[in-house]
């Protein structure tokens, strides 16, 4: 069980989740005895920054994704184009 209850608490960091969300998750009632207990899988803060800047600068996945994007930019064009007359002129 306690297995079980370790690998929870991982994947909830890994994921994200806050040291104070997983204490009480785990029903820890200090979130510093969490924090010293699984200090090891949170990330470090060069870790954070350079995934941070990865997922910034990563080109797009596909061609289809930039074809999207294009896409809903004309639909807005479209949209606004349609709101000129909305005041009465044309």
């Amino acid at each position: 069980m306690h297995a079980l209850r370790h690998f929870y608490a991982s994947v909830l960091l890994d994921t994200g989740e806050s040291i104070k969300a997983l204490a009480e998750w785990l029903g820890h009632a200090d979130p510093a005895f969490t924090m010293r207990v699984y200090i090891y899988l949170l990330p470090s803060s060069s870790d954070r920054t350079r995934k941070a800047v990865d997922r910034v600068l990563a080109p797009p996945s596909s061609d289809n994704e930039h074809d999207r994007v294009a896409k809903d930019a004309d639909d807005l064009d479209g949209q606004a184009d349609g709101l000129s007359g909305w005041r009465g002129t044309k």
